[in-house]
Formats: structure tokens, sequence, C-alpha cells
């Protein structure tokens, strides 16, 4: 017989059968031994701590080679919050999208971003698209709700009332509404990944963000002004210690870490920044929640990634 365990706010599956019983024991010294872990040093973490979002001023540190990494929280709402700073003129650096495992018959089938980044050789990976299925099963089918193209082929049409971050060929990048993405621009497009919608834009929260109060966890994404860098950003909710951002939030925190301009991303459960530490293993820094159950990972779809020619050493 299986029961859930409340244990500091995260859930295991314990078993009266005393083999599965040592399995999960062994998995809990795992977890507990390496959640803290900091995916740049591999020493214990603790979140750099500010009164309210708009007095964050992040000190990167070096994650990767012209990539830097931030963890940071406030209190004033209570957060926790993980970010990445991708130098986009970085000639080693380059984005990968995809729209989630294809299938032999053509279909899309859903994936974790932890298997996304293991499969693709990625250093990082953030969930982004919304989907149709929901499930902690991967291999399922699924439909992106929202454009992916990927090295210049459209994976997954566009979704007209969302926006999506766009990837020229030019090196270009913006954020612009998917409606505006034709069989005529897709010939300009390297990469584009769907998302729900602009957030912030020249600076500013987007007039549709200010008076929306609902709180998720959140992904999304940011561009700084002069296009050279972007943000990677997830920050926790539904649990102790975080309880999710509204829009104009999450529009703000993007700008505290240097963005002109900001996507959101499918959030929820859903929402994962998955990172490959030092040691090579491949794990989410955050706290994904499916189905109310802490560090259960959510099966997605479409997905961002980061690839860099010298990267680190790959899990086995």
């Amino acid at each position: 017989m299986v029961k859930f365990m409340k244990n500091n706010e995260k859930y295991f599956f314990i078993s009266k059968t005393p083999a599965i019983f040592l399995v999960n024991i062994i998995f809990l010294i795992f977890f507990i031994s390496c959640a803290s872990l900091s995916p740049v040093n591999s020493s214990r973490e603790h979140p750099e701590p500010f009164t309210d979002i708009e007095s964050v001023e992040p000190q990167w540190q070096e994650f990767a080679a012209n990539i830097g990494y931030y963890h940071g929280k406030t209190s004033s709402p209570l957060l926790e919050f993980w970010a990445l700073r991708i130098d986009l003129d970085s000639p080693d650096t380059n984005v990968v999208v995809k729209g989630g495992t294809p299938a032999k018959d053509g279909s899309t089938r859903n994936t974790k971003v932890t298997s996304f980044v293991r499969r693709n050789g990625l250093i990082a990976g953030l969930n982004a698209v919304p989907f149709d299925v929901i499930s902690m099963f991967e291999g399922r089918p699924v439909k992106n709700e929202g454009v992916v193209i990927s090295d210049g082929e459209l994976i997954s049409p566009v979704q007209p009332n969302y926006d999506a971050l766009v990837f020229y060929s030019d090196g270009s990048v913006q954020i612009v509404s998917q409606a505006e993405i034709d069989a005529a621009s897709i010939e300009n497009i390297e990469n584009a990944i769907g998302g729900f919608n602009s957030i912030l834009k020249n600076g500013q929260p987007e007039n549709r963000t200010l008076n929306l109060q609902p709180r998720h966890p959140r992904s999304a994404a940011g561009i700084s002004a002069n296009g050279k860098y972007l943000y990677f950003l997830v920050i926790d909710g539904r649990r102790k210690g975080s309880m999710g951002t509204t829009e104009k939030e999450t529009a703000l925190l993007l700008r505290a870490l240097g963005s002109w301009d900001g996507i959101n991303f499918d959030g929820g459960g859903s929402s994962a920044l998955v990172l490959r530490y030092r040691n090579g293993r491949i794990r989410a820094v955050n706290t994904p929640i499916h189905g109310g159950i802490h560090r259960l990972e959510r099966a997605v779809a479409g997905c961002i990634g980061i690839r860099q020619d010298a990267s680190p050493s790959m899990e086995k």
C-alpha cells in the first residue's frame, strides 16, 4: 500500500513493502543531500534575500562561459526565484528550441524538461509553450498551443492570441505577436518559441498585467534593451516559502534582472528551470509541483534551452 507523507513540505511515496520502503529512504537521503546544492560550485546554496521585487539587484555568478546564474528571494511578497543571464553574442552559445519529442508517426510526444536537456546535450532548459495534455508520464501525444520553429523548420503552428520569443537569422531577437508570424516571415526566423503574452514592454509592465491578481509558479524569459542578453526566470509558487507571482510582479522581476522586454511562458505545475550541474547531473533548480506533489516534474511540450560547444561533462 502506498501513502503520502509530508516532510519539510515535500511529498514522497512511502510503501509498507520493505524493499520499496528502502528504495524510498535511499531516494530521500539523496534528495536531501543534493537538492540545495549550487549548480555553480556544488556547495550548499542560500538565496540572496531582498525586501521586495524592485529592490532586487542580482549578483550574477558564472554558471558557464558567458552565462550568469542567480538565486534570490523576497519577503514581500514571499518569493523564491532562479535566473540565468545568457550572452547571445557568445559564439559558443546556441539557443535550442524543440516542440517536444517527435514520434515515428509524425506526432509530438510530451517530455520533461530534464529529458529535453539530456537528450539534446544542453546545459540549461526551460519549459515554454502551453499544451493540451497534463501528465507526469512522458511519451504521450501532445499538442503545442503555440508556435514552435526549430532551426528554421515550423514544428507547431501559431496561436494568434498569444505571443512568442523569436530569434531571427540576422542574430536579432524580439517578442512579437504570433499573429505576425506568417509564411514569409518564417524564412527569416531561425528559432521561435510560443508562450502566453508579453508582460514587459520597453521596460514597463504591459497594461493588461496591471490588474491581474492570480498568483502562480511562473516561467518567463526576457531580453535586454540592446538585445545582447537573454534571461530565463523561474519562480516557485504553491508552497510555503514562495507564494508565486502575478504577471505584473513577474514583469517587474524580469526588469530587476536586466530585461527590457519579457514574455510569460506556461507556468503553474509546468514551471521548471533545469540545469546541468558541474558534476554532470541534470536537475531542476526550482521545486516543480505536479498534482500538488513537490519535486514531481510534469511532462510538458515545447521547451527552450542553451547548448554550448564547450559544455560541462555529459551525464551518463
